[in-house]
């Protein structure tokens, strides 16, 4: 009996590799991959901080100019209102001499500016403090207008209890706008306006805030 052997060598095809298992192809793709997602990484740290900060900075810059554009536009009408107010604020001084006529032009005057602070506006937060107080000030300024309104309904003899309310709230008025006016012109010397002053000249009111006495402009 002849012994089994093996196919001759020359008879297996010559000049080509072995092929490779199918585990050992998708273990050499992974490594790949993982090799690609590395890189990647490595490219984002690399690169992000960079873009990051610049586009921070960026909204930063938008931030601050939309800020010191509404500290602009606050002040102007503050100024406008300081002028409204003054000659209400006088008025109130001495209530139980205001006319039905005079009060009900102070009520109009009033009325528009309560109005136009009740509009809300988003800005930067030292801003919307400056508007709080300024609308608080004018909405208290309002409320003295409208008592001395109700006081002159009743008969002379029992006005003195709401003319005396009237009066404080005058007080309360101008010393909310002080709070108010501080805040601006803090704001403001932020913002590289330097000072800005729009404080009411009022007397005989205890525990009022007042401006540095810095001229306008200065202190940037």
């Amino acid at each position: 009996m002849s012994r089994k052997t093996g196919r001759p060598s020359y008879t297996r095809p010559t000049g080509s590799p072995p092929s490779r298992p199918a585990g050992q192809v998708l273990r050499i793709l992974a490594g790949l991959t993982v090799a690609v997602l590395v890189g990647v990484l490595i490219g984002t740290q690399t690169a992000g901080p960079d873009t990051a900060d610049s586009a921070v900075e960026q909204l930063r810059a938008q931030e601050a100019g939309r800020d010191k554009t509404q500290i602009g536009e606050l002040t102007t009408r503050a100024r406008a209102t300081a002028g409204v107010i003054t000659p209400i604020v006088e008025g109130l001084a001495d209530p139980g001499k205001v006319g039905d006529g005079q009060l009900a032009q102070w009520k109009q005057a009033v009325g528009a500016e309560v109005a136009w602070y009740a509009t809300t506006v988003s800005g930067m937060t030292a801003t919307n403090v400056a508007r709080g107080a300024l609308r608080n000030a004018v909405e208290q300024l309002a409320a003295a207008v409208d008592t001395l309104t109700a006081a002159h309904t009743l008969p002379e003899s029992s006005r003195q209890p709401m003319l005396a309310a009237a009066t404080r709230q005058r007080e309360l008025a101008v010393a909310a706008w002080s709070v108010a006016a501080t805040q601006l012109d803090q704001i403001n010397v932020d913002a590289g306006n330097g000072h800005q002053h729009v404080y009411l000249n009022t007397t005989g009111i205890d525990g009022l805030m007042a401006g540095d006495g810095l001229p306008d402009g200065t202190g940037k």
